[in-house]
């Protein structure tokens, strides 16, 4: 199959489309800075845009290993969680898990469970046979409670059921430190390698995101492929040749415009996850309490998902006739891997729908969506896949993780840390009593609690 790239529609963003939008002397405003930006890019590599080709062979050696079990439970968080998440559902049928192993060429069925509620860990314990299923445990400090609380369950039936826990988990972690590598240098797991300068919301590339793809039979040499294509474009200093920093550019003039809220708008159900990925990138990255010179700026744009058409019923009427402050993203798919089309029922009244494809109806609806926040002066854009292949999806993620980074230059702030969510984690170590944490909770002085 012939590998189509991306395409990007900015046309929404600017004058005379939108009243009040994005103009040419706006780009030269801040253009030297992005500039350098894509040189910065260029010169210091980020680590998770350098695509080590040992992250494809060091999952590649496990190949003849995972073709022995019929199911992979994928234990993280965060990055780890939602990264195979948007692999899976975007790369594979919506209904994969369901599917005879006959139906699946072999190739194993892919459950996430990425947080420690009860309920979704019972279900998916209830759908599994341990003799058959392998549990890859992810977290790059090797501490992360919730993963920790997972594994610990998933060994622990293991091990009540007499099967060898060193035979069903697979680890992924940092190479070096870390209670997960110490189990494995220990114990003899079989692990893999979360790079050092790669963090969690990054690292659906790496080893973190590519096994599960490999047990399911998703191509990783061309998500690699994608992604390194696209990586390569976002070294390049002319804007209109390079989608990650005009989407960075154009995002940041919104947001000092006051369009403190980014919309991303899946026309596909399966690029649902896709959202949910990008929603994580952009919120993490990007808001920040200080900038590099230590001042308060508390800035950031929010990331909502939203899935079109089913959204147009429930938010729609707030992006046309509410505050205008949100700068919308339209993901559209051209071409899906099966099709229905509308049968003619007789009826006078849905004549308009007989025998049209479900697909036209729902791009139709994308494209009406669309003109209606034009004639409104809502900016909005689009990213266009041809179809969801390995290739496209690959470019998808490297685009967004380019545009992050050169958007936390742009903002001068450290688009790689999360000092933000690291107090939660220690309050929530002290409350479940883990050593060398201490905290106490203060009685509030006013209380209104409704019972």
């Amino acid at each position: 199959m012939k590998k189509m790239a991306l395409k990007f529609d900015f046309s929404n963003l600017f004058e005379p489309n939108i009243s009040g939008g994005l103009r040419e002397e706006d780009l030269e405003s801040t253009k030297e800075k992005v500039i350098e930006a894509i040189k910065n890019f260029t010169e210091n590599t980020p680590d998770f845009a350098r695509l080590d080709r040992k992250w494809i062979d060091s999952v590649k050696e496990l190949e003849e290993w995972v073709v022995n079990f019929d199911t992979v439970v994928v234990l993280g968080i965060g990055g780890s969680g939602l990264g195979n998440l948007a692999l899976h559902y975007s790369l594979r049928p919506l209904n994969w898990n369901e599917m005879s192993r006959e139906e699946r060429n072999g190739y194993a069925r892919v459950f996430v469970v990425d947080n420690v509620d009860p309920d979704l860990m019972a279900s998916v314990l209830d759908r599994i046979d341990l003799k058959t299923t392998l549990f890859n445990v992810i977290s790059k400090s090797g501490s992360t409670a919730e993963v920790m609380a997972n594994y610990s369950i998933a060994r622990g039936i293991l091990e009540a059921n007499g099967l060898d826990p060193k035979e069903h988990i697979l680890i992924t972690t940092d190479p070096e430190k870390g209670f997960l590598r110490k189990v494995v240098k220990e114990e003899g797991f079989r692990s893999l390698e979360v790079p050092p300068g790669v963090g969690g919301r990054f690292s659906v590339l790496t080893p973190v995101g590519l096994f599960s793809a490999m047990a399911e039979g998703i191509d990783i040499e061309e998500l690699h492929d994608g992604a390194r294509d696209a990586f390569e474009r976002c070294k390049k200093e002319d804007l209109f040749e390079n989608p990650a920093a005009m989407i960075a550019l154009t995002h940041y003039l919104y947001l000092k415009r006051g369009k403190s809220i980014s919309v991303m708008m899946a026309y596909s159900n399966r690029m649902t996850y896709l959202v949910d990925w990008y929603r994580q990138l952009w919120a993490e990255s990007l808001g920040k309490r200080y900038n590099l010179k230590g001042e308060e700026v508390f800035t950031g744009q929010t990331p909502v998902k939203a899935i079109g058409a089913t959204d147009q019923h429930s938010q729609i009427q707030l992006y046309n006739e509410g505050p205008n402050d949100k700068v919308i993203t339209f993901l559209r798919l051209e071409n899906f891997d099966r099709e229905i089309i509308i049968p003619d029922t007789g009826r006078e009244e849905l004549k308009y729908l007989a025998r049209k494809r479900l697909s036209e109806l729902l791009l139709a609806e994308q494209t009406g969506t669309e003109e209606a926040l034009r004639k409104n002066d809502r900016p909005n854009m689009k990213v266009i896949f041809d179809r969801l292949t390995s290739y496209n999806v690959g470019q998808f993620f490297a685009y967004y993780e380019a545009a992050t980074a050169f958007m936390g230059y742009l903002l001068e702030i450290n688009p790689f840390d999360q000092p933000g969510v690291e107090l939660g984690k220690k309050i929530t170590f002290a409350l479940m009593g883990r050593e060398g944490y201490e905290y106490e909770i203060k009685d509030r002085t006013k209380k209104v609690i409704i019972e």
